[in-house]
């Protein structure tokens, strides 16, 4: 049996992070602390095996997978169905703004409605048929071999699931930090078995010279 080993990637900080601002498949860019953390995790991963490497096209994923890409001499190759859910109407909100303006939408998405979608956005089915349809492509791609992948929180949260087989309307018990690595491995009979989550020790060993506010990036 050919064993695909992933090593998944959350993006680092953007400002929209640390204002609790919806970025969905909105394209904002890294902030300081965001490219300090894609160093951080290109440094953490400079001795693991990785022979192919994968992003999402918004630039907040990209500009953390080139800081690994120039680590490893490796090319990113970017792939649309690694974006961040479709918030719709809520992208660009902050959910202090939801929470008075449409307290009924709101509670329909922190209780995890599968087949709700906010207005021209994604429901949680749509977005678990695409997360794992795309990241078992990826990985069918690469039988024996290891994969990087950077992607978005809601991405990950549904890998998580797949991998744990846990229900999609289960609420969050795990760890979702910017660029924490998380570690698992796919089998075309199996599908994902989880390794390791949220793992975020390069973040927080001492580094005078860079930013450390990582609270902001939970």
């Amino acid at each position: 049996m050919h064993v695909t080993r992933i090593l998944a990637i959350r993006h680092g900080e953007t400002a929209w992070n640390r204002d609790a601002r919806i970025q969905g498949q909105i394209d904002i860019p890294l902030n300081d602390t965001g490219h300090w953390q894609a160093e951080r995790t290109a440094a953490a991963l400079a001795d693991e095996p990785i022979d192919a490497l994968y992003s999402s096209d918004l630039s907040r994923a990209r500009q953390t997978a080139e800081a690994l890409a120039r680590q490893r001499g490796l090319t990113v190759q970017m792939h649309p169905g690694l974006r961040e859910r479709h918030f719709g109407a809520f992208q660009g909100r902050t959910w202090a703004d939801l929470e008075q303006e449409h307290p009924d939408v709101v509670h329909a998405w922190k209780k995890r409605v599968p087949d709700f979608a906010p207005p021209g956005g994604e429901s949680l089915l749509a977005l678990r048929a695409r997360v794992e349809a795309t990241f078992a492509e990826l990985a069918a791609r690469h039988p024996g071999q290891a994969i990087a992948v950077v992607s978005h929180g809601g991405v990950l949260d549904i890998l998580y699931r797949a991998a744990a087989r846990v229900d999609l309307q289960a609420p969050r018990a795990w760890a979702m930090g910017n660029a924490a690595i998380h570690r698992l491995l796919w089998t075309a009979d199996s599908g994902f078995a989880l390794l390791s989550w949220g793992d975020t020790r390069h973040l927080e060993e001492a580094d005078e010279a860079g930013p450390r506010d990582e609270q902001a990036a939970a």
